[in-house]
């Protein structure tokens, strides 16, 4: 061991300093790092740019991590006992050479952010209880090898960003219109030609089967800025109208609305945003059919509005 490292792990301990970073040492074992995991008071522990090739069960010693970064290494396997780490919240373990994930995997009561960027994971890779981790906001599965992403996919209702980018990815499951909580989607670079008309329904309650018709009226008026294309709209259909528009009691009728335009079409089910500036649904490099590859030249918001419509379905 390097006295630099041997430095690090000593001042760790003797100043009770919560964050160790051993990135870009060389380092192939974490066991030749003597006294690493004695560290049981760190709460976060960087060891990217490596060249480790296996995790040791030891990791379970360092019980109060919350962040663990393994990040550009060549790591093929990861140790059952990675799941006793209860107060881990972010994991990186992208880009390394994994191709399967330990039983228990999902027992990570706190994880927020996983990383599996880069490796070679596929849908038979994920054990059984993968989906439990229903804390997730951000799953990075992209440039691996998923022909198809499991329905249980719906069960992680927590999460805000989902990628998928180059994968190798035939179809997505309607599960996925269950994640409404989602704020970014990357699906560029698969082998999709269609989309599941539930993903639709991640934008906006508007255009869900409870306003009926009256989501292109809206719409159409509030694009156009008239308030009178309400007029024969049902009352009971006015509240779900004004909440899906932005416009809560004490407003003046629809001015939040017709002040802001289509943009205050706000999301009810869904954060994504199709019209902002921010690009958060990324779909290029697909071999779409040719009517959604159509709509695709005209917009993103044409997409959708197409994959929603019965022609469709």
């Amino acid at each position: 061991m390097s006295k630099s490292l041997k430095k690090l792990v000593e001042e760790s301990r003797e100043k009770n300093q919560p964050e160790v970073d051993m990135s870009d040492r060389g380092i192939s074992n974490m066991l030749d790092v003597n006294g690493l995991f004695s560290l049981s008071h760190i709460t976060q522990l960087v060891l990217s740019h490596n060249k480790l090739t296996t995790v040791p069960p030891n990791i379970a010693e360092l019980k109060n991590l919350e962040v663990l970064n393994f990040f550009n290494n060549q790591i093929e396997e990861l140790p059952t006992q990675i799941s006793s780490l209860q107060k881990l919240k972010h994991l990186n373990l992208g880009m390394n050479r994994l191709n399967t994930l330990p039983r228990g995997f999902g027992s990570l009561p706190a994880l927020e952010v996983l990383d599996l960027t880069y490796n070679n994971l596929n849908e038979n890779s994920l054990p059984g209880n993968f989906f439990y981790l229903t804390t997730l906001r951000a799953l990075y599965l992209s440039d691996n090898d998923f022909e198809i992403l499991p329905p249980d996919i719906g069960k992680l209702t927590k999460l805000q960003i989902l990628s998928l980018r180059d994968n190798d990815l035939i179809s997505l499951p309607k599960e996925i219109g269950e994640l409404t909580q989602l704020k970014e989607l990357h699906i560029q670079g698969n082998r999709l030609t269609v989309l599941p008309p539930e993903l639709a329904y991640l934008y906006s309650r508007i255009f869900g089967t409870t306003l009926g018709p009256w989501w292109k009226q809206a719409y159409d008026a509030v694009q156009e800025k008239r308030e009178s294309s309400f007029s024969h709209c049902p009352m009971d259909v006015i509240p779900e109208l004004r909440i899906a528009c932005g416009v809560f009691p004490g407003d003046c009728p629809w001015s939040t609305v017709f002040s802001h335009g289509p943009r205050a079409l706000k999301t009810q089910r869904g954060n994504l945003d199709l019209t902002g500036q921010k690009q958060v649904f990324k779909a290029e490099n697909n071999p779409w059919v040719t009517p959604i590859a159509d709509q695709f030249q005209l917009g993103v918001s044409h997409v959708f509005e197409y994959i929603r419509s019965e022609t469709y379905k």
